[in-house]
This record gives structure tokens, sequence and C-alpha cells, in this order.
């Protein structure tokens, strides 16, 4: 297939190269062009906007910061609207807003283009070797296209309906899912250490017995070795998402007080300057409230 692809982070690389080793014609396109040079290295064509990238293209796909971001790929002057035809889909894999998901599934439409979501569940090394989980929501003759695209990089792909709005609604709610995760890990942890009982032992029987999972596995690891300063996930882009969950809750009149808590976690990394370490890193926000120093 030929396809575009706008945003090349630490996934959003890992996916291209994923579709592009899978056989598909690429165009690549970010803000940093730099960022794009593997990926011509390997035979991936450079795009100079998210217009030209998406011109001529079966798919285009973004996978982009925040709102802002995609907002501003799709649809200022040279963005995915501009390039896209009316039979190709854009497929959006960022973590965005339900409101700005609303607002790309009708402005889209608008234009006669079909846009579809595909959310996705993994982290960077994941991405890289093609087992993230998707989340695909959009119409059905969307879906049926983009499948083919979406196998180059996923282990299973889920469908949650016609409406591209509900992935991004799913994904914000598995991501505050792990959010929540981390900080009863981070408790669990933080007790038990105060009683004089390593966090590694503790990490060794939950994930041996009914913590089995991915989420408290990967997660539990870098917690117990510390390991936060090569995020695959910031504390700032935890925030962004979790007040993106809660906004979400006041759109559909949802009361979400755990979130609330979990966006104040955030909150206070954030003040202590711990912005760029992985979110796992709330377990020393747990332990110094515990009275624990390393």
């Amino acid at each position: 297939m030929k396809i575009g692809f706008v945003g090349l982070g630490a996934m959003g690389e890992a996916m291209a190269m994923c579709l592009l080793q899978a056989g598909h014609e690429l165009a690549v396109y970010n803000r940093s062009p730099q960022k794009a040079d593997r990926l011509v290295e390997e035979g991936a064509q450079r795009a100079d906007s998210p217009s030209e990238a998406a011109r001529g293209r079966d798919i285009v796909f973004s996978m982009l910061l925040d709102d802002d971001a995609v907002a501003s790929s799709t649809f200022d002057g040279n963005g995915i609207m501009d390039g896209l035809s009316k039979d190709a889909v854009h497929v959006g894999c960022s973590t965005i807003s339900h409101a700005l998901a609303i607002r790309l599934r009708d402005e889209h439409a608008a234009r006669g283009q079909t846009y579809a979501s595909a959310t996705v569940l993994g982290r960077p090394p994941a991405a890289r070797a093609g087992e993230l989980f998707v989340i695909l929501a959009g119409a059905t003759t969307a879906r049926e296209k983009v499948r083919p695209a979406l196998d180059a990089f996923s282990q299973r792909i889920f469908e949650v309906g016609g409406d591209p709005a509900h992935a991004n609604i799913v994904k914000l709610s598995l991501n505050f899912m792990i959010f929540s995760t981390i900080q009863q890990m981070a408790e669990v942890f933080s007790i038990n250490e105060k009683a004089g009982i390593e966090p590694k032992a503790i990490f060794e029987i939950l994930t041996n017995s009914f913590y089995t999972a991915p989420v408290h596995r990967n997660y539990g690891k870098i917690m117990v070795e510390k390991d936060y300063d090569e995020p695959g996930a910031s504390m700032s882009l935890g925030l962004k998402d979790a007040e993106l969950f809660l906004a979400a809750g006041d759109d559909l009149r949802v009361p979400l007080p755990t979130a609330s808590l979990i966006r104040d976690r955030f909150l206070t990394a954030l003040a202590a300057g711990d912005d760029r370490r992985d979110f796992s890193a709330l377990f020393e926000y747990a332990r110094r409230d515990a009275g624990l120093t390393d």
C-alpha cells in the first residue's frame, strides 16, 4: 500500500519502520526533519509537509504528541486534510481529547473524507517489535482498508465500532488504569519497604501470582529498578492524558474522583521538576510520603 506517516517520535518512528519493513511504500513527515533520516535511509520518501505525506496515499497515519500538534498537522494550511484524497483514510493514532476526536471525525466527513482512529497500547520497544495492541474504530469500509497496514506493528487489533471517537475514549480509559495500577503498586511497595521488605521481593510475588499482565511486569520492573530516566512515557505526558480523561468525564457527565487524585500526583511531580522522568517514578512520591529515603 501507499502510506503516509506524520509524526516520528519514539512511537511513530518505530511504527513507521514496521510499515516500511512490511513492504509498504512510505512517505514520512516530521516537524524536526532529522527524525526522518533513518527511515529515508531505509527507503522512505521524505515529505515536506503533512499534506505532501497524505497526497496520493491510500492511508495516512498521524502519531503526534498532543491536541495542538494533531490539530495543526490536520487542519492548518498544508495539513493532512489538504492532501487527503476522497478514497483515502486518515488514521489517527495519537492520544487526544474526546472533543478533538469528534472534531476530526466531523470535519473530515464535511469534506467528504474518511477518518478512523487506531489508538495503540504499548511502549516503544513493543512498537519496534511490531507487538502493539490497537484499538480501532471507524466506518466498516475504513476499518477493512486499514487493517492490513495495522498488522505491520500490532499483535492484536480490537474493534470498538463505527464512531472513531470511541477508540480515543477507550485509550484514555486504559491509560487511566495504567496510572492507577502504578499508584497502587507504589503504595504497596512503599508500605512493605517501610516494614523492611524489599520492593523486589513484592514484585516477584505479584508478577508470579495474580499480577501477570505486561503493565504490572513492565512498570513494576521499572519501579523496582528505579530506571526512570529513559522514559517510554514521561510525567508530562501522564499529566496530559490524566487531564484528557477528566475532560472526557466532564463532556460525558461522569465523575472520576480517582482520576483527580492521579492528576494531582502528576502535578506534584512536575512541580518538583520531574516532568521528563518516566511516569512510573510516581513510586518515589509514595516513598517520600512514607518517609523513605535512599
